[in-house]
């Protein structure tokens, strides 16, 4: 079974995936660093951006990138369920030009 971590202060990953995953929510930044940290990389990862502290999805974003770097690692596949269209775009932006670094490195 595919390991989704659902990173969302509010939404319940359960009205939202249909599919058959192990979930695991995080609902803040300390949360899902940890998580990582101590689990590995999940198959899936489904973010927020808003996560209502002061750091967000983005910050989150930015952490996986950092720890993917540091074991040359693609990012895992992701979905963005943000309501936050600037903040999604930011997060999109992010693990894709990610993806097409380490990509293009493999070649």
């Amino acid at each position: 079974m595919k390991k989704l971590l659902w990173l969302d202060d509010l939404r319940n990953p359960e009205d939202y995936i249909k599919d058959d995953y192990d979930i695991t929510w995080v609902k803040n930044y300390d949360e899902f660093v940890n998580l990582i940290n101590e689990q590995g990389l999940p198959d899936v990862i489904c973010f927020d951006h808003d996560l209502g502290e002061e750091k967000s999805g983005y910050d989150c974003a930015k952490f996986l990138i950092e720890y993917c770097q540091a074991r040359n690692l693609d990012i895992p596949q992701y979905d963005i369920q943000s309501s936050n269209i600037v903040g999604k775009d930011n997060i999109r932006n992010l693990l894709n030009n990610w993806h097409r670094v380490f990509s293009s490195r493999r070649i």
